[in-house]
């Protein structure tokens, strides 16, 4: 068998392992679901009267409610939070991996070395658009419309997916770098952060000059404005989509070479 068969096939496996867990321990999927569909309930009906009717014109669709237009704005930022939250739970998982001596057992057996990362990834990624999916399915259940084309549709998966792809190389590094499971849970937290210090919840233009120009120039902005963009009825500037485009590449490049590095080290 040759070494890219074997890599290919040993990353199959790993994969297998990743999904058995998420389906045998279902609670940290209804935990990673919980955060963003609950900030979603709480935006929308407790504060979503009130912003919706601050929103600039051009920001939502014309002739909604206040609370219909928030929805409208909030969702995406809800959509991309859920796959922020996979990325704890990712690094939670390296970190158990690795503190319970399981991956220095994998390292003496004749397996790919980056089989293990490989199957933590992929079943990430297969967490983050069920959470993904389901916070989408929540919100129109709470009247979310959408008048987008199935090219945009295209757009907005592959987008996700790439935003997924970045955040879970990130978290993967985040849990081989902690020296605990505890540890793992904390680092990735500026990752749920973030989206609040962008255009997810409110316009930037509506900030101190400080915190608007961090918010128009961190990673998470262009992805929810693309996401908005796309899933409002498919328009979006295409500065905006090669620049979300260009972020969640850059940082699932930075995070694989860390984990690399990391995964190496700890040989």
């Amino acid at each position: 068998m040759s070494t890219m068969s074997t890599a290919l096939h040993d990353s199959t496996t790993m994969f297998r392992r990743n999904l058995l867990h998420i389906r045998r321990y279902p609670s940290m999927t209804v935990l990673l679901l919980g955060m963003p569909i609950a900030l979603l309930l709480l935006f929308v009906y407790v504060f979503g009267g009130t912003l919706g009717a601050g929103l600039p014109a051009g920001a939502v669709p014309a002739g909604l409610t206040a609370r219909a237009a928030y929805l409208a704005y909030l969702t995406p930022a809800m959509v991309v939070l859920g796959a922020a939250s996979v990325a704890q739970g990712t690094a939670i998982g390296i970190a158990t991996d690795m503190t319970e001596g399981i991956v220095a057992r994998f390292r003496t057996m004749p397996i790919s070395p980056g089989s293990v990362l490989t199957g933590h990834v992929l079943g990430a990624l297969v967490q983050s658009f069920l959470v993904m999916g389901t916070v989408l399915a929540v919100a129109v259940a709470l009247g979310y419309r959408t008048t987008t084309d199935p090219v945009a549709w295209l757009e907005v998966v592959v987008l996700l997916g790439l935003t997924s792809l970045g955040l879970t190389w990130l978290s993967v590094a985040l849990g081989l770098v902690s020296d605990s499971v505890e540890t793992a849970s904390n680092l990735p937290m500026f990752l749920v952060f973030l989206p609040f210090l962008g255009s997810g919840f409110v316009p930037v233009e509506s900030m101190p000059a400080g915190v608007s120009w961090f918010a128009e120039h961190q990673p998470f902005t262009p992805v929810m404005d693309a996401v908005r963009g796309l899933l409002a009825d498919g328009t979006v500037a295409t500065s905006t989509l090669l620049l979300a485009t260009g972020w969640t590449l850059v940082v699932a490049a930075i995070g694989y070479a860390w984990a690399r590095v990391l995964y190496r080290r700890e040989r």
